[in-house]
């Protein structure tokens, strides 16, 4: 089985997160007009879905490391199917928000699973490109959503942007069938000989009887310390307290740094810097979504050979800067030139975040904790996210109506600030290490 084959299939969990994240930008325009949507009852619709990413992302770390990955995956791509159907024939508003719900319930299980998913069963050597293949994933699913606005935009079209997240949602569970349970979690729950069959499947001919072995040893070696050690990892033990700490410091910096304005809002910014039709608005989104996945590509390759800290710092400065000039042209007005300035700097900051905390966020999570615990640490931080997604996507409005948007976008730029410093001081590089190996890293600095 080829390994890109299966990186791209349990992928399509990030495409399912990114259209339905990036979807509603566009259908906002004209929900809340079918709708007759106050603008308190457009924040709830746009980030309804965020608070069921937050519950979904409770359960999805416990959940998958009870019953699997794989089988949790499964689940999740129905009730994207049944979500994005339920939003596409409602008539009445709480019907829209139930279909919403459930689209949110599927986002925050796959973006959890996912990255976990891919993580387990890609190689050491190559596991940065093969996680951030979710986040090429996540943006594309951004940026078809944003085509399919557009697309349907002259119509006024919503059901047809909300129905088509169903698509990939069945190709997602169709895939899923053929692919085989993580080979980490079948060795931690006794099933050597499925775990053994599992990386055969995942490795393919090319790899040697003896180096499948040798990748299970490590694996059982790994199992067999921690559970001598100290049993069932509770995330109480000092042992996680760093990673916990780095996880969900990521966590937040990566939402509270505006990233998520811009998804959910970019029309709307758009129309702010003077493009006033809703098509003019949801095509300059779609630039904003194609320079995000360029950008993401070219993390992909650089992420495995320059290493995370770097793309993270780097792309820590870059949004920064790309804020201040953001909150500048809007300082002095928008319109004309400055229109350009804004939509220049907007794309930026995206750019900055596609290379840096976009892919990187992802990846190091599934990356830093230890195999008993890995589940159930990548739902703290990724419920964290989404929590802090759902405080910015409320929040994003009332700050432009009581500060302005130059001290909104301005603040951000502190916050990333932040960030940065965050990274410099606690975030380690992981690049080339095994997952078996980051618990061995952290008992050295706790020395």
């Amino acid at each position: 089985m080829h390994a890109a084959l299966i990186a791209a299939t349990a992928a399509l969990g990030g495409l399912l997160f990114g259209y339905d994240t990036g979807v509603i930008s566009g259908a906002l325009l004209f929900l809340r007009d079918a709708f007759h949507l106050s603008p308190l009852m457009q924040g709830v619709v746009t980030s309804i879905a965020l608070l069921g990413a937050a519950v979904g992302a409770g359960f999805a770390g416990s959940l998958s490391d009870r019953y699997g990955r794989r089988p949790l995956i499964l689940v999740t791509a129905l009730i994207f199917v049944v979500g994005s159907l339920v939003s596409a024939v409602a008539t009445a508003l709480w019907v829209l928000l139930a279909g919403r719900l459930l689209v949110g319930l599927g986002i925050g299980v796959s973006s959890m699973l996912a990255p976990l998913y891919l993580a387990e069963t890609a190689p050491a050597e190559s596991r940065g490109a093969m996680v951030s293949l979710n986040q090429l994933m996540i943006t594309t699913g951004i940026l078809v959503s944003y085509l399919i606005g557009y697309g349907f935009a002259a119509g006024g079209d919503w059901r047809w942007m909300l129905g088509l997240g169903a698509l990939p949602g069945l190709v997602l569970a169709g895939g899923m069938l053929a692919l085989p349970e993580s080979p980490r979690w079948l060795a931690g729950h006794g099933h050597l000989a499925d775990a053994r069959r599992a990386l055969q499947a995942l490795r393919g001919t090319g790899e040697t009887a003896r180096a499948i072995e040798a990748e299970l040893d490590g694996i059982e070696a790994d199992i067999a310390r921690e559970a001598k050690g100290r049993g069932r990892t509770s995330l109480s033990d000092p042992a996680l307290r760093m990673p916990l700490v780095v996880g969900v410091g990521l966590a937040v910096f990566q939402q509270v740094t505006g990233i998520n304005t811009v998804i959910y809002f970019a029309p709307t910014i758009f129309q702010a810097a003077g493009l006033s039709s809703a098509s003019a608005s949801i095509l300059a989104t779609a630039g904003v979504g194609a320079v995000n996945v360029a950008m993401t590509l070219v993390a992909i390759r650089l992420i495995d050979r320059v290493g995370r800290r770097v793309l993270l710092l780097v792309g820590l400065a870059g949004m920064a800067a790309s804020l201040v000039v953001l909150g500048g042209a809007f300082l002095l007005g928008a319109g004309g030139a400055l229109g350009w300035v804004t939509a220049a700097s907007l794309t930026a900051y995206v750019g900055f975040f596609a290379i840096g905390l976009g892919p990187v966020f992802w990846l190091l999570i599934s990356e830093i904790f230890p195999t008993a615990a890995r589940g159930r640490c990548m739902g703290v931080a990724t419920v964290a996210n989404w929590g802090f997604n759902l405080v910015v996507a409320l929040t994003f409005l009332d700050l432009v109506d009581g500060i302005g948007r130059p001290a909104t976008f301005f603040l951000y730029a502190a916050l990333t600030v932040l960030g940065f410093v965050f990274t410099l001081r606690l975030v380690p590089e992981t690049k080339g290490r095994g997952l078996e190996d980051m618990e061995a890293a952290w008992a050295e600095r706790r020395r």
